[in-house]
């Protein structure tokens, strides 16, 4: 099934997959933003450093579209790239979310128990106001961070399949 899906010579995911990218990024972009302006669901930490890659697609599907580089081997590798990085913060919230990986500084409701308000005083206000740990929005039992590891690893495999079927086969020189 998988080799049909590669070579099949009319799979549209693939003739137009800048295109498809694109269209996954700034979709992902704008429900963010609707979520975040028009919902009043406040981003943690993490779930902005979830969005880095889709700027990151959209960029680099402009550049294609603009130069005409739809056959630029270090783009695709540059989309490889952005996809781990999304893959590792997304997987990560989801770990923080599920209270089975600690969150970056500052991105948990927990305090530490002092004996000094101070310290006390020091803590409450360093914190940020949306915790990394807290699912504030599901669909269907998938938290936004979920589904972002989904659509992640979807651009991830799409991506490296595309690689195998322009760049697998041929020995050309990239270099």
């Amino acid at each position: 099934y998988i080799n049909f899906f590669i070579y099949n010579k009319n799979n549209m995911i693939f003739r137009y997959w800048y295109f498809v990218l694109l269209a996954i990024s700034l979709a992902s972009i704008c429900f963010a933003f609707v979520a975040q302006y028009f919902y009043n669901l406040q981003p943690c930490e993490l779930c902005l450093k979830q969005r880095h890659p889709y700027y990151f697609f959209i960029i680099i599907a402009f550049l294609i579209l603009l130069f005409n580089q739809v056959d630029n081997l270090f783009m695709y590798f540059f989309i490889q790239l952005g996809s781990i990085y999304g893959i590792f913060y997304s997987v990560w919230h989801v770990g923080v979310e599920n209270k089975l990986l600690k969150g970056p500084s500052g991105c948990s409701t927990d305090l530490l128990i002092s004996s000094d308000t101070i310290s006390l005083k020091e803590q409450i206000l360093n914190k940020q106001v949306v915790s990394c740990d807290e699912i504030i929005w599901s669909f269907f039992g998938l938290s936004a961070a979920s589904i972002n590891t989904l659509v992640l690893v979807f651009i991830f495999i799409v991506n490296a399949l595309y690689i195998t079927k322009y760049y697998g086969s041929e020995k050309k020189e990239y270099f």
